[in-house]
């Protein structure tokens, strides 16, 4: 495929060995690349991210001086071009781009046993990923757990679509989706995964804290593994003639009735 065609935000041809996601969601790049005002300002006040390069227009390291962010020693002035051409063509950069060092992915076993933790079943387009990762940070989610294969990388397109949420909700890599449930209940959470086929709806169903929510992947949904590690299967009620969301929304209305349930 020619690089122009490209849409996952990341470096193009010249840097493609080195900074494309592998196939399959594994967690192999040593760096994560940022970009977008909300993205790369989240990132510079987390004393957590290491930023190794920052690049930066003149009219955004003003705007970051007049809002006091702190510059690292690893600046450079660059003219939006310059930018765009360390992106793919669609990248909206609005004048900065950070090269950093990917964040931990804590275990399980370290997660506060309170609120809320979301689950992701081989869930795999970024922008969908990243904007779950919004919601979660808007509505204080403990953690996002997702599988080290079949999921993309916490880079590029992904970074920019959860705008700052990377610094705010930590990514839990689990090599088995199963074996992580499993994990989240020895710690007490009550897991509902959410299937459209369930019996039951999400918000007629008796919800307690800590609670964890699965959600799959749009049209294959939750696999047969996930669904049978889960403590109860819950859909979502629509009244409209269309029955289903994209997963992003999904996610968005079933933690605002998980919310309501466990206030």
């Amino acid at each position: 495929m020619h690089q122009r065609q490209r849409h996952d935000g990341l470096p193009l041809q010249r840097h493609r060995n080195r900074h494309q996601p592998r196939r399959g969601g594994g967690r192999h790049s040593d760096r994560t690349i940022l970009y977008g005002w909300h993205t790369v300002t989240a990132a510079l006040a987390n004393p957590a991210r290491r930023i190794r390069r920052l690049l930066a227009t003149e009219n955004a390291v003003r705007r970051l001086a007049d809002e006091g962010i702190a510059l690292p020693e690893t600046l450079e002035v660059a003219r939006p071009d310059a930018i765009a051409a360390e992106l793919t063509p669609d990248a909206v950069h609005q004048g900065l781009l950070a090269e950093a060092d990917p964040l931990p992915s804590p275990g399980i076993d370290v997660l506060p046993a309170t609120g809320l933790v979301l689950a992701l079943d081989q869930i795999t387009d970024p922008h969908n990923v990243g904007a779950i990762l919004r919601t979660a940070a808007a509505f204080a989610v403990g953690a996002v757990v997702v599988t080290a294969r079949h999921s993309p990388e916490a880079t590029g397109v992904l970074a920019k679509s959860a705008s700052g949420a990377l610094e705010y909700v930590p990514l839990v890599v689990a090599q088995n989706l199963a074996r992580a449930i499993a994990e989240l209940k020895a710690r007490g959470f009550l897991v509902v995964g959410l299937d459209s086929e369930a019996a039951d709806d999400l918000g007629g169903i008796a919800l307690t804290a800590p609670l964890a929510l699965v959600l799959g992947a749009e049209g294959k949904g939750l696999r047969q593994g996930t669904r049978a590690a889960c403590d109860r299967l819950a859909r979502l009620d629509l009244p409209g003639a269309i029955k289903s969301l994209n997963v992003s929304n999904a996610a968005a209305l079933a933690l605002y009735i998980a919310r309501c349930a466990l206030a």
